[in-house]
């Protein structure tokens, strides 16, 4: 049989060579260009723009509200009605109001022990105070290790209950719902929500329920978070400087102005009243604490933040729990604020300026904008606008106004002020998945009601360098232990080859130097995306 050409079985306009491949690709690229691809970059450039002005307004209004605060406003103690509850020899334990204190928890091993302990420790009569462990653990051995826990503290004369489901339908909020409707919770007044890692002090229910016996329309009293694991590795740190602007500027700029801010799911009391006027439980997003929140302030309930009752807790030391955590915490307010926005816009019992400042710069500018354009400006537009030098990106836009917020976002956090300019690269890194969390949020899409359990390392680490020192060999019983080809991520992968690539691009073509930004962002892409981020255990 003759042998078949190659050239009968290829169309004759496609024989051609690769420089004529080349020229033909530049050709189109050509034609494309001028009229589609410029303009498109032009306007995702001035979209950028305006979003980078709208969140550089929010940090300026914040920064300057925060000033005021500390400076004339009233503590909350002034502000509103607070009497210490004293203890009384002829009433007895009659004038203390029973509290309930919830502990959520799933699969805790490392940590059960932490928050157990720490309600049981409240300063409060143990006849008006009932501590509920809601276990949702699916593992047999730690279900009764947690039980164990409970009885041990129960023969200790602790009114402590400890719960179990059939199911984990609906997460933490169908825990803390279904604990709600047991027999023994009718006569509680207050709830106090805490999760498994953390540990209030002796003092936390004396401190906060004042406000709420004092005055009857506080539904929420808010504590503040301090991290026990903060200087465990670099990404807790990041994580500390991110969360203490949180604590430290919005969340006291709600409580002074608006009397408003999204609960933080732990370390808050709770009038029970508000909780079931408000609908109770709902477990339609990831942030059923935000969800209730919201719906708890439309009924014109108000809320106090004291930054000074702090509450011990950890931050997630590994770049897969962290990864898991932030997931949850971008796509469940998109997701949140898709569902309630026009309930919000439509409710007639709270002020108008309040709706505003709910849906506009609680929800909007800080829960969608601060995330998409981090990334789409930093990682995406202005790279692009390399490679297209047809589109310029004012000297404002790229360098001034990120410079003034990121100044503005570092007051929470002083003593960290060195680690500022790698918090940048690393926030630009998480970013692309907060905008990809937030965007699956707002379609309600895939993943948008996905719950993974934030994994804790409790004493684990301690544990290990103590065996090291002891020349003892240390358990190997975590799950945290993989193959490096499940710590690779592949889109940081991706995202670093074109950051690169656009650096390369311009340190031979560009005059702005900001090959210098991009190799630096595409080190932090690498290094994450080849999960050489947080606790390698």
């Amino acid at each position: 049989m003759a042998e078949i050409s190659p050239k009968l079985l290829i169309p004759e306009s496609f024989q051609v060579s690769r420089d004529d491949i080349t020229g033909q690709l530049s050709l189109i690229w050509e034609l494309i260009k001028a009229p589609l691809i410029v303009p498109l970059l032009k306007l995702g450039v001035y979209i950028c723009l305006a979003m980078s002005l709208m969140l550089f307004m929010e940090r300026l209004y914040m920064g300057v509200v925060i000033i005021l605060v500390k400076l004339f406003w009233k503590k909350p103690e002034k502000r509103y009605k607070f009497e210490p509850i004293q203890d009384d020899e002829e009433l007895g334990n009659s004038n203390f109001p029973v509290v309930l204190v919830q502990i959520p928890m799933y699969n805790e091993k490392e940590v059960y022990k932490v928050s157990i302990g720490a309600a049981c420790g409240l300063s409060w009569p143990s006849d008006r105070l009932v501590i509920q462990v809601l276990d949702d653990s699916t593992d047999p051995v730690i279900k009764q290790m947690v039980e164990q826990e409970c009885q041990r503290w129960a023969s200790k004369g602790i009114n402590v209950v400890y719960q179990i489901r059939e199911t984990r339908g609906g997460y933490k909020a169908g825990a803390l719902k279904e604990g709600l409707k047991r027999s023994y919770v009718k006569h509680c007044e207050y709830v106090a929500i805490i999760d498994a890692d953390f540990r209030p002090e002796p003092d936390f229910l004396r401190r906060s329920i004042p406000f709420l016996v004092n005055n009857p329309d506080i539904a929420l009293v808010q504590g503040r978070w301090r991290f026990v694991n903060s200087d465990e590795c670099l990404l807790t740190r990041m994580q500390e400087m991110s969360l203490d602007y949180h604590f430290t500027v919005e969340q006291e700029v709600g409580s002074a102005t608006h009397a408003f801010f999204g609960f933080n799911g732990t370390a808050g009391i709770w009038r029970i009243a508000a909780i079931n006027e408000a609908g109770g439980w709902k477990d339609r997003t990831t942030v059923e604490d935000m969800d209730l929140a919201v719906r708890a302030s439309l009924r014109g309930w108000k809320f106090v933040y004291l930054g000074d009752l702090q509450v011990k807790s950890e931050l997630p030391s590994t770049f897969k729990a962290f990864r898991f955590q932030q997931h949850r915490w971008s796509c469940g307010p998109a997701n949140l604020f898709r569902k309630m926005v026009w309930e919000i816009v439509a409710n007639n019992k709270v002020k108008f300026w309040k709706k505003v400042y709910v849906i506009y710069s609680f929800f909007f500018v800080r829960k969608i904008i601060a995330h998409m354009v981090t990334f789409c400006f930093y990682c995406v537009v202005l790279p692009l606008t390399i490679l297209i030098p047809e589109v310029k990106v004012p000297l404002w836009g790229a360098v001034y106004i990120p410079s003034i917020i990121t100044i503005l976002n570092s007051v929470g956090t002083p003593r960290s002020i060195h680690l500022l300019f790698y918090w940048i690269l690393f926030e630009n890194v998480m970013s692309l998945h907060r905008t990809k969390a937030t965007i699956i949020g707002l379609l309600g899409a895939g993943r948008a009601n996905e719950w993974v359990v934030t994994e804790k390392l409790g004493d684990t680490l301690k544990k290990q360098e103590a065996a090291k020192k002891a020349n003892v060999k240390a358990p190997r019983k975590l799950g945290f232990r993989f193959k490096f080809s499940e710590r690779l991520n592949t889109l940081e992968l991706g995202f670093a080859a074109f950051l690169f690539l656009c650096g390369c691009y311009d340190y031979v073509h560009g005059k702005n130097y900001y090959f210098v930004y991009l190799f630096l962002q595409t080190v932090s892409f690498f290094i994450t995306g080849i999960g050489y981020v947080g606790t390698i255990i």
